[in-house]
């Protein structure tokens, strides 16, 4: 493990970039970019066009690890190039922004009120490759509905298991049981949500350490434990569907805790615009994200 990158996320400002739009969200993150589906024939288009979008990104001089501790990749952008270089190398050595790789493969059916993971055939062949192009960690995302104790605990049986997984292969895991923002039983499920994590925190082996990627809670500081506990390197929030300016206010009551925002992030970038126009709006946002992560 570089000890270097797991000092910045551990102990530097900044936030974690969450540009791993996979599958089905891809055409909706194209179509918010400005490039409709009659832009693009088929998968492998579609794919090149959201490639072409985050290296625009990542390049972009307003993206750098003054601000960004990391970023979060899916497979498909770690299997090519930026500028010449795996994207991942190019994150760290261009950038000094910490690299993450997407693991999981989508969401199950509902049972229990939430959705597991579907099955990651082939998970150790792809964090041994994932070692090999420089990642420093991974990332995988459940959604809890509703506040039904047997699926939150299937929920953090499945990604703690997992995790341990990732950790016996020098990575970092990035846990995401995401709690739905439009559940009706949210600060509930953010409840036995919490009280579960801790559980699992105590089967985290030795000296090692996960990080946590959760929904902004009800409740401010509700997660101050997590924060706090010595198994946790760092807890971060996902946007979760929030709009830039909500997200934000309601990082900032939450101390300790960093933004990993997606849409929140990409929000307002098109590819129409010049790359003056690209780049002014990507560093305001990107500062506005800085700043919430900042209390």
């Amino acid at each position: 493990m570089n000890q270097e990158q797991l000092e910045k996320v551990g102990t530097e400002v900044g936030f974690i970039a969450a540009l791993d739009q996979s599958g089905g969200s891809t055409p909706k993150a194209l179509a918010a970019y400005g490039v409709d589906p009659d832009a693009y024939s088929g998968e492998d288009e579609m794919f090149d066009a959201m490639h072409a979008m985050r290296s625009r990104i990542i390049t972009s001089p307003a993206f750098d690890g003054d601000r960004i501790l990391g970023a979060i990749l899916f497979e498909g952008t770690m299997d090519r190039d930026i500028n010449g270089r795996g994207s991942a190398r190019y994150l760290w050595e261009q950038k000094q922004v910490v690299p993450f790789l997407k693991v999981d493969k989508g969401l199950a059916d509902q049972a229990d009120g939430v959705q597991v993971m579907k099955p990651i055939p082939g998970l150790d062949e792809l964090l041994e490759r994932a070692v090999g192009k420089g990642v420093f960690g991974t990332k995988m995302r459940s959604v809890i509905s509703l506040a039904d104790k047997q699926g939150v605990d299937d929920i953090a049986d499945q990604q703690f298991a997992i995790g341990r997984q990732i950790l016996g292969h020098g990575l970092v895991p990035i846990i995401e049981p995401e709690v739905d923002i439009h559940s009706s039983e949210k600060a509930a499920a953010e409840e036995l949500l919490k009280s579960a994590i801790l559980r699992q925190l105590d089967d985290v082996p030795g000296d090692q350490q996960v990080m946590l990627k959760l929904t902004l809670p009800e409740e401010a500081d509700f997660y101050r434990e997590l924060v706090e506990h010595p198994k946790v390197l760092r807890v971060v929030a996902l946007s979760g569907g929030y709009p830039r300016d909500v997200a934000n206010e309601k990082l900032a009551r939450n101390h300790g805790v960093i933004a990993s925002f997606s849409r929140a992030l990409t929000d307002g970038l098109t590819a129409q615009q010049t790359d003056d126009e690209f780049n002014a709006e990507l560093d305001s946002t990107i500062a506005s994200i800085y700043d919430a992560s900042k209390t």
